[in-house]
């Protein structure tokens, strides 16, 4: 399988301060990938810097076996779904939210239609009601999905996901994990949650911003 994610003696400083020390490693197309580890360890800080938030210090980061810099960060970007632990809908109604990146150009004629947006709703245990629903009353675990489901409406094949199951309920939860159970989709993720890392191909456990573990699980 090719690499789609590779750091590479990966370091990373702020302020003076080391927040990644020369880590190493790769996610393969159709991989699913988990960084665990303490909080403060570092794993929230390796999905921010792949996606440019955060300036690397020392080694390198490959997408795709192109180098991390200005000009391959777009690419990044297009294709990859950043999911936080509290999502930014960025509209007034879940509808509207879902339908926000198809008012740009990019994808202005791949618009979804009510149906379209109901069926992946519902694919992800949540009703199609929740489309007339004002986004600022809905859960922390419902907007996650949501931002989940925008994803997939876009298509898109590269997930970021930090800590994307730990609101939700075990009917909720599985719905996430059949999902991504898509061999199609590659996963890095950052979660506590059990069941998740259990059911991923492949985790990475930090300490102190450096990786001191990694195991791969065989689901075959």
């Amino acid at each position: 399988m090719p690499a789609i994610i590779q750091f590479d003696q990966t370091t990373v400083s702020v302020r003076a301060k080391t927040i990644l020390s020369g880590i190493s490693f790769t996610v393969c197309a159709g991989e699913k990938a988990v960084l665990c580890g303490k909080s403060g360890s570092g794993k929230s800080t390796v999905l921010k810097t792949l996606l440019g938030l955060f300036a690397v210090t020392g080694g390198q980061i490959y997408f795709q076996g192109k180098p991390l810099d200005a000009t391959s960060l777009p690419a990044i970007r297009s294709h990859t779904a950043y999911i936080g632990q509290e999502p930014v809908l960025g509209a007034d109604t879940v509808r509207d939210a879902l339908l926000l990146p198809f008012q740009f150009k990019a994808h202005r004629d791949h618009k979804p239609t009510d149906a379209q947006l109901a069926a992946v709703l519902a694919k992800l245990q949540l009703p199609s009601a929740l489309l007339k629903q004002e986004s600022s009353r809905i859960s922390g675990g419902e907007k996650q999905r949501i931002a989940l489901a925008r994803g997939l409406l876009l298509g898109k094949k590269l997930y970021l996901l930090d800590e994307v199951t730990s609101a939700l309920d075990n009917e909720s939860k599985q719905a996430v994990f059949d999902v991504f159970a898509d061999p199609n989709l590659t996963v890095l993720s950052v979660a506590h949650d059990p069941d998740w890392i259990e059911r991923c191909d492949r985790v990475l456990e930090l300490e102190e911003g450096r990786l001191i573990r990694e195991e791969r699980h065989d689901h075959a």
